[in-house]
């Protein structure tokens, strides 16, 4: 088997961001891939721009690193000249204004960035390959996403509390991870409210279990395995 050990890191992955009443919950998984090798089973995807705003991070981790490492400086001197933290809705087209300057170049990440501020509070922002920013409810991305559309559409509801939305997180992550063979790991998650920010950590052998991941139960070879009956004398 080719494990392609010179591809580029690629964070085929579950990224998450979730508005409730007073914030928003950002959520991912932690496996980065080179190939079909796991190059990092606990990297960190939810990155810090500002102490109110993060972005989780998915596509070529090289290039998710750098677009961060650009707009957190950007951010920096925005503060500066301006005596104030920058908005989410700012940092979102910072973000947004790099991907699409760059997309000839094959900048390959998509983003959702998250935070709160005190003009429009929670906000999400989703920012896919292209360079569009879209504000929405909630946001999914990366290779996990296609497996989650219509759980979310079943399962979110608007004025969530922050247990409800955290919880929904979770639940997304770990049933991405099931079916998604580039996600994995960990799930991470970051609370961004008027408080400030709460980072939880929730292990993988700690996360709920899903369908094939079950024990089999009553299955055919637990009663091929069972003892029979004695065997009729002739």
């Amino acid at each position: 088997m080719d494990l392609n050990l010179d591809a580029p890191h690629s964070m085929g992955t579950t990224i998450i961001g979730v508005t409730y009443n007073g914030g928003v919950v950002l959520g991912a998984d932690s496996r980065t891939s080179t190939g079909m090798y796991v190059a990092n089973r606990a990297s960190d995807k939810i990155t810090q721009l500002t102490d109110n705003v993060y972005v989780c991070r998915s596509g070529s981790a090289a290039d998710s690193q750098v677009v961060s490492d650009y707009v957190r400086y950007f951010l920096h001197q925005h503060t500066i000249q301006h005596g104030q933290p920058a908005t989410v809705k700012v940092s979102a087209n910072l973000i947004r204004m790099l991907a699409y300057n760059n997309k000839q170049n094959m900048l390959q990440t998509g983003l959702i960035v998250g935070g709160w501020d005190k003009y429009e509070g929670g906000k999400i922002y989703g920012i896919p390959l292209g360079g569009t920013v879209v504000e929405q409810p909630f946001a999914i991305g990366g290779s996990g996403s296609s497996y989650l559309y219509g759980f979310f559409d079943q399962a979110w509801k608007d004025n969530m509390t922050k247990e409800e939305a955290e919880q929904l997180v979770v639940k997304a992550v770990s049933l991405a991870i099931a079916r998604d063979g580039a996600s994995g790991g960990v799930v991470r998650t970051v609370i961004i409210n008027s408080e400030g920010v709460t980072r939880n950590f929730y292990p993988g052998d700690k996360l709920q279990l899903w369908h094939e991941e079950l024990e089999p139960q009553n299955s055919l070879l637990d009663i091929l395995n069972a003892a029979g009956p004695e065997p009729m004398a002739m």
